[in-house]
């Protein structure tokens, strides 16, 4: 080792100081990226009272609400309606026409259900499937009959196609408190005017309440009705939506969100409703239950095995993948819950290049550099997740405002894996302008207006793998 000379008026001790700093340096570097110093204002997580204007039930006996329409085949060309009657079933058809010919038709391809939940007993829930639909098109609709009737209208996605634009809002664990009234209302006034929601689980959280009371289930319809009866919402069940409480007598999990929310999982061979797949403008998009069977030989497991290799990216350049738990996620709360079904699934993610993968669960943001832990055996001690140019981005968004309140507890260091994250509610974009450019953006709602507070150009894994910068 050599020796060390100090000019005249300095000292060791200033050469150990700026040695320190170095390495101070260097440690900041070598942990993750930005944790936002942003502290939000703190409104009660309370959810709003049933007389509150949101959950208004519109006039006149048994009219139709809880409107909703989501895709109802795989590739856009069908939509599924549904509504409840809360007093008889009522009409079963739909009448619909688009705006360029004006020539009405109806469908009566409705199948009405009931449920019982412990002292709770629904409404009358139609499903009808309207088909045929012309792509990038408008079209009104109407459900109910006489002077209940009421009329909405919706766009149908372009035709799939590589570089065809398309823009989705992503929303998470929303529930209905004044939190999440303003992140619906930010998620409708963002000025890159989505057109279709992914939602990534956690919907009413009526399980927050005793009983597990089932009115929330028809309050939050009512609330997110002025969004999903003109808006495609893709759902995904998360934790609140299973509902199992055996202590009241209710063995059936997801049995109100199975009965409320129809999705066309058919379309994609899958078995149940809980696992499928769409094709929408340039994306593939695969959904897949955090809570149901994962590992070899379940259903979800072969069937998504399946399912990854039918993907044709010149088709649909942008591959997707919804769920409700995260497989990375710095924070305290959930920590790790993910972890079983990433060590099952993860390698085939990073086989066919999965572009992003949005997940909700831990109430509040992050968002992942491109990583992967696919190298770790038991034995070789490789455990650590490290830079994967093939893997996803994992964002989780599960912020949407809900009766919890938010994950504030972190760990620290922040991971070198972890490019930002922030407490705060709010909701994102992810708008697809080619096969090989997206523009990603995290909205805060930050007094009143919803902040950008993080962003990112996404660069397609199959057509344009180069890093992006954060």
């Amino acid at each position: 080792m050599g020796s060390h000379s100090f000019a005249p008026g300095s000292s060791a001790l200033t050469y150990c100081l700026a040695v320190l700093a170095c390495v101070l340096i260097v440690a900041v570097f070598c942990d993750g990226g930005t944790t936002s110093p942003f502290v939000r204002k703190v409104w009660p997580s309370v959810d709003m009272p049933f007389d509150s204007d949101v959950f208004a039930a519109p006039p006149g006996y048994n009219a139709p609400q809880q409107v909703h329409i989501t895709q109802g085949d795989h590739v856009g060309k069908a939509a599924i309606v549904s509504w409840v009657t809360p007093d008889e079933p009522g009409s079963n058809r739909v009448h619909y026409w688009s705006e360029k010919n004006q020539k009405k038709k109806h469908s009566e391809n409705t199948v009405v259900t009931t449920y019982k939940y412990y002292n709770y007993t629904s409404g009358y829930i139609h499903h009808c499937t309207i088909k045929d639909l012309e792509p990038d098109t408008k079209y009104h609709y109407i459900v109910g009959s006489g002077h209940v009737r009421r009329q909405f209208w919706f766009v149908t996605p372009p035709e799939v196609g590589p570089d065809v634009p398309y823009t989705f809002g992503l929303i998470g664990d929303l529930g209905q408190t004044h939190d999440s009234n303003v992140t619906l209302t930010h998620y409708e006034q963002n000025p890159y005017n989505p057109k279709s929601v992914l939602f990534v689980g956690d919907l009413s959280y009526a399980d927050d309440h005793p009983l597990h009371n089932n009115l929330r289930w028809d309050s939050w319809g009512r609330f997110v009705e002025r969004s999903v009866a003109y808006q495609h919402w893709i759902w995904v069940a998360g934790n609140h939506e299973i509902d199992y409480c055996p202590e009241i007598g209710e063995y059936t999990p997801f049995k109100p969100y199975l009965h409320r929310y129809e999705v066309p999982y058919r379309d994609s061979n899958s078995t149940s409703p809980l696992w499928y797949s769409i094709k929408r403008a340039s994306a593939y998009i695969i959904v897949l239950s955090s809570y149901s069977a994962y590992s070899i030989y379940t259903p979800q497991y072969q069937w998504l095995k399946e399912e990854l290799p039918k993907v044709n990216r010149s088709e649909t350049p942008w591959l997707i993948v919804l769920m409700h738990t995260p497989w990375y996620n710095s924070y305290n709360y959930h920590y790790m819950e993910g972890e079983s079904m990433r060590v099952v699934f993860e390698p085939w993610f990073v086989e066919h290049k999965i572009d992003v993968v949005f997940a909700g669960h831990v109430h509040g943001y992050e968002r992942t550099e491109r990583i992967s832990n696919v190298a770790y055996n038991i034995t070789n001690g490789l455990a650590t997740p490290v830079s994967n140019p093939k893997a996803p981005v994992y964002i989780t968004i599960g912020d949407g405002g809900n009766i919890e309140g938010l994950a504030k507890n972190m760990t620290e260091p922040q991971p070198e894996y972890s490019a930002y994250r922030e407490a705060s509610f709010g909701h994102a974009i992810f708008d697809i302008k080619n096969r090989t450019h997206a523009y990603y953006s995290w909205n805060r709602n930050d007094d009143g207006v919803a902040a950008e507070a993080d962003s990112l150009w996404f660069h397609n894994r199959y057509w344009y793998p180069v890093n992006e910068s954060s």
